[in-house]
């Protein structure tokens, strides 16, 4: 996290009011920003972000929220819904940088950037039409932090193949009354090449085993064969494990709320 005026700008690209957080909406976009952070780097990371949350929860700062997520390989997403691009050039952080000081609050990033040799931003878009959750699409999960993402990379050749086919599988899903239920993403503006991301929520890593063995189980031979089919239109696939984290991430009330004392 640099603190440069394209990184403020992509910090601020958090500006969102928080009714918009759990809504449901058709292909919402989010940005994320990206640390890899060093194996021997990673306590002291999660104390300055920490640290970073707690001060924003100090100084009340409105227009501003983040999820974040952290990955077993030490890889940490700062995730945010936005509207538009204009969300972009808003700079909500100018409070914060106007009551810490300068030094402070430069400081603050200073530390950050010690702890990785790499990171980075990009848009992801969350696909309704994919995306497999029969209560209701939603990015919240409550008392199931745990993630697990199942990444497809694809050529522009084979996207609109892999779409027929991630289609089909959702179909299927629906027709077993799968309780598997996941959203896909897929890559947008800032991200090389094109992908899909396929997430599935859980209470840990023993609830996920358990429901993916009964998910195989259920869909039986049908499934099989139709992962086979699917898997020949992606160029490379991955897992990654890892987890929400609340207390690393911030919600801000939007400028305007009105605050009732009872």
């Amino acid at each position: 996290m640099k603190i440069s005026k394209k990184m403020m700008a992509v910090l601020c690209c958090l500006v969102m009011s928080l009714s918009i957080w759990a809504q449901e909406a058709k292909n919402q976009a989010f940005w994320i920003h990206e640390d890899r952070v060093k194996p021997s780097m990673l306590a002291e990371y999660e104390q300055v972000a920490k640290g970073f949350a707690d001060t924003c929860k100090k100084h009340a700062l409105k227009d501003v929220q983040w999820a974040t997520a952290s990955m077993d390989d030490g890889t940490y997403l700062y995730i945010s819904p936005i509207q538009n691009m204009a969300d972009l050039d808003k700079n909500s952080f100018a409070p914060l940088r106007e009551a810490m000081g300068d030094e402070e609050f430069s400081k603050i990033f200073q530390n950050f950037d010690k702890c990785y040799d790499s990171h980075g931003d990009y848009i992801t878009v969350l696909n309704s039409e994919l995306s497999y959750m029969p209560d209701g699409l939603t990015t919240e999960t409550p008392g199931k932090d745990y993630r697990v993402w199942h990444r497809m990379d694809v050529t522009p050749s084979n996207i609109q193949n892999l779409r027929g086919k991630m289609k089909e599988l959702k179909e299927l899903f629906a027709s077993k009354g799968s309780p598997m239920h996941y959203r896909v993403y897929h890559s947008g503006f800032g991200a090389m090449g094109n992908y899909y991301v396929a997430v599935v929520s859980a209470k840990d890593a023993q609830d996920y085993d358990r429901m993916a063995a009964e998910n195989d189980e259920l869909l039986g031979k049908e499934g099989q064969q139709l992962f086979e089919e699917m898997f020949k239109y992606v160029d490379a696939y991955s897992v990654k494990r890892g987890g929400m984290r609340p207390d690393l991430a911030y919600k801000g009330t939007p400028s305007g709320t009105k605050i009732t004392k009872n």
